[in-house]
C-alpha cells in the first residue's frame, strides 16, 4: 500500500485515508496476507522509537540523481504479517507555522498542490526504484490511495527503466475526488517534465480536461490503474453524473466521462470501507461536568502550543467554562469533523441564499441552534480554514448553547463519540464518512445527508436520520428540520428514541466483509 496517510503510526494522520490505511492492512493480515504499507517519513517518523534503517534507494529525479531512505517501524498495533515502511528524504519535511511537523503544505492559490505534489512525485520515485530493487516483497498487487500515489501510474506506464511494474497489478482508492493534485505539464518546477525530464507521455491521457497544459494525477489514477475504487457503492454511482453545486450535488469532478468509461472496462468498484469493533474496547461514558473538564484540558493544551491566544480558545474556554456550572442538559448535540467546503458547506453563512428583503439569510448552523434553545448545547469539535473558523468562533461568541472546539485531539473525540445523543454530519458529499460509524458504534445516531456512504450507513427514522435536498436551500432547510425533529423525538418519545439508539449501536459494517472484496475485485487479474 502506497499513501500520504497512516494512522498505523503516530502523528501520521489528517483525514480518512490514515483510518483505512491503519486498518485495511490488519484486516487483510487476519486473512493471512501479507502487507507493506509505506508513506513518507515527513521528516520525523522515522525517528520514532523502534525504527530500522533498511536500505538507501539511488534514482534520477528533475535531471538529477537522487537518493532516499527506507526505514522499517512498528506500527500502533504489531502483526506478523504487516510490515510498517518510510520513505526519508530531506524534501519530504513539511512545517506548519508553531514549528511542528505536518503532512500537507498549504501552498498560495496561485500555486495549488506545488509543495506537496514535488514531494508526492519524488516518493513515488522512490517507492518505485525499491520495487524494482526488491526491498519490499514482490508484491502481487500495488494498492494506491489517492492523488498522492497516482504518480507510480506515471512511472510504470512512460518510464522505461520502471517496465518491472508493468508485471505488477496496480489498484487505485479514491478517498476524495475534490481533491485532484492539478499541476502544469511544464513551465514550472513542480511540473510534470521538470520531474521526470525523460518521459515520453501521451498528453491526452494525462491532461485534465479543464486546464489542457495541466496533468491530473487523479485523473492518471483512473484511466492507468487496473482496477478503481471509492469507498462507498452510492458513491460509486454518484460520481458517473457531472457535479452541479448550484444545486448541492457533487459528482464526479470533471472526471466523469474517465470513471463512466473505467465502469464500462470493469474496472470501477464501490466498496464500503468498515470500521473496527474491538471486543475488549472500553468506552469511555462520562457524567456531564466530567466532559466539559475533558474538553477544557484539550483547549487549554492547544493554547499552551500558541505564543499569543487566540479568539477561538478563548471563546471556547469561557463558554465550557460557564456550561460546566449549569444542570445537565437533556440532549447533547455533537460533531467532529474537518471544516471544509465539504462538512461545513451546510453550516458556514451562505450568502447566496437571501431572505424577501435581500438579506443574508441565517445559516442552518444558527437555525438550529435557535431551534434547540434551552433545551441542550452543542459541541462541534475541528479544524479547517481561518475564515470558517472565525464563523464558528463567532457564532459560538453569541450562543450559549454552542461550544466551537478548534482543535483535534483523539481522547476530545472518543469522548464526544461516546457521551453525545445526536451527531451531526453536515456534508453535502461524502464518499463513505467514517465520523458516522464511529458515533453510531457507540449508540449516538446521526443526522446526515441521504448520500455517498452517508446513504450506505444511516437508515431514515431507523439507526439514524437523513435528509435529502435539490438545491442547495432545499439541503439547509431539510438539514435544519431534519435536526429539530430529532431532537423533539428525543425529549418527548423516549423509548422510540431508545430503539434507534440500540440500533445504532447493534450496526456492523465490518472489515473483514470489505477486504474479501478488495481480494475479489481490486487484486485478482
Amino acid at each position: 500500500m502506497v499513501a500520504a496517510e497512516n494512522d498505523g503510526l503516530p502523528k501520521a494522520k489528517v483525514g480518512g485515508i490514515g483510518d483505512v490505511v491503519r486498518d485495511v492492512p490488519l484486516a487483510l493480515a487476519r486473512l493471512c496476507c501479507n502487507v507493506e504499507v509505506v508513506i513518507p517519513s515527513y521528516g520525523f517518523l522515522h525517528n520514532l522509537p523502534g525504527s530500522q534503517f533498511l536500505k538507501t534507494v539511488t534514482y534520477k529525479f528533475a535531471g538529477e540523481q537522487d537518493e532516499a531512505k527506507v526505514y522499517e517501524i512498528p506500527g500502533k498495533v504489531l502483526h506478523a504479517n504487516v510490515k510498517q515502511l518510510l520513505i526519508d528524504h530531506p524534501r519530504f519535511i513539511s512545517h506548519d507555522k508553531d514549528g511542528r511537523y505536518e503532512i500537507y503544505h498549504p501552498d498560495p492559490k496561485e500555486r495549488p498542490f506545488a509543495t506537496d505534489a514535488s514531494k508526492y512525485a519524488r516518493f513515488c520515485m522512490a517507492v518505485a526504484e525499491a520495487v524494482k530493487q526488491g526491498v519490499f516483497e514482490k508484491p502481487d498487487c500495488i494498492h494506491l490511495h489517492d492523488w498522492h500515489a497516482a504518480f507510480l501510474l506515471v512511472i510504470r506506464q512512460y518510464l522505461i527503466d520502471y517496465q518491472v511494474l508493468q508485471a505488477i497489478r496496480i489498484a487505485y482508492t479514491i478517498h476524495n475526488l475534490a481533491l485532484q493534485g492539478v499541476r502544469p505539464f511544464s513551465g514550472d518546477e513542480s511540473s510534470l517534465e521538470s520531474w521526470y525530464p525523460e518521459i515520453k507521455y501521451d498528453r491526452d491521457k494525462l491532461a485534465d480536461p479543464r486546464w489542457s497544459d495541466c496533468e491530473n494525477p487523479m485523473e492518471v489514477g483512473i484511466q492507468l490503474a487496473d482496477a478503481v475504487h471509492t469507498v462507498s457503492l452510492s458513491y460509486a454511482e454518484e460520481i458517473l453524473k457531472p457535479s452541479d453545486k448550484e444545486r448541492g450535488y457533487y459528482g464526479g469532478e470533471g472526471l466523469e466521462s474517465f470513471l463512466l468509461a473505467a465502469k464500462n472496462e470493469g474496472r470501477l468498484f464501490g466498496i464500503l470501507n468498515g470500521c473496527e469493533y474491538p471486543t475488549d474496547r472500553n468506552v469511555a461514558k462520562l457524567n456531564f461536568p466530567d466532559l466539559l473538564n475533558l474538553l477544557k484540558s484539550g483547549i487549554v493544551q492547544w493554547a499552551g502550543k500558541q505564543e499569543s491566544l487566540s479568539a477561538s480558545h478563548f471563546v471556547a474556554y469561557a463558554r465550557i467554562t460557564k456550561l460546566i456550572s449549569l444542570p445537565t442538559p437533556p440532549i447533547i448535540l455533537t460533531s467532529v469533523t474537518r471544516i471544509t467546503d465539504q462538512k461545513t458547506l451546510l453550516m458556514k453563512p451562505l450568502g447566496e441564499l437571501r431572505d424577501n428583503g435581500g438579506h443574508r439569510s441565517k445559516s442552518g448552523l444558527e437555525q438550529i441552534l435557535e431551534g434547540l434553545g434551552t433545551r441542550g448545547i452543542y459541541i462541534l469539535l475541528g479544524t479547517g480554514s481561518e475564515a470558517d473558523e472565525r464563523f464558528l468562533t463567532e457564532v459560538s461568541s453569541r450562543f450559549e448553547n454552542f461550544a466551537f472546539l478548534n482543535g483535534f485531539s483523539d481522547d476530545c473525540a472518543k469522548a464526544l463519540y461516546a457521551n453525545g445523543d445526536l451527531f451531526l454530519m453536515p456534508s453535502s458529499f461524502e464518499p463513505c464518512g467514517i465520523s458516522q460509524m464511529l458515533a453510531m458504534r457507540d449508540g449516538q445516531p446521526c443526522v446526515v445527508h441521504n448520500v455517498g456512504g452517508l446513504k450506505d450507513t444511516v437508515k431514515d427514522n431507523v439507526n439514524g436520520f437523513t435528509f435529502e435536498g435539490y438545491s442547495l436551500e432545499e439541503q439547509v432547510r431539510n438539514f435544519v428540520e431534519t435536526c429539530l425533529k430529532a431532537i423533539n423525538l428525543k425529549l418527548e418519545r423516549p423509548i422510540k428514541w431508545q430503539e434507534i439508539c440500540e440500533n445504532a449501536r447493534k450496526e456492523r459494517f465490518l472489515w473483514e466483509v470489505t477486504v474479501k472484496q478488495y481480494i475479489d475485485s481490486l487484486y485478482k487479474r
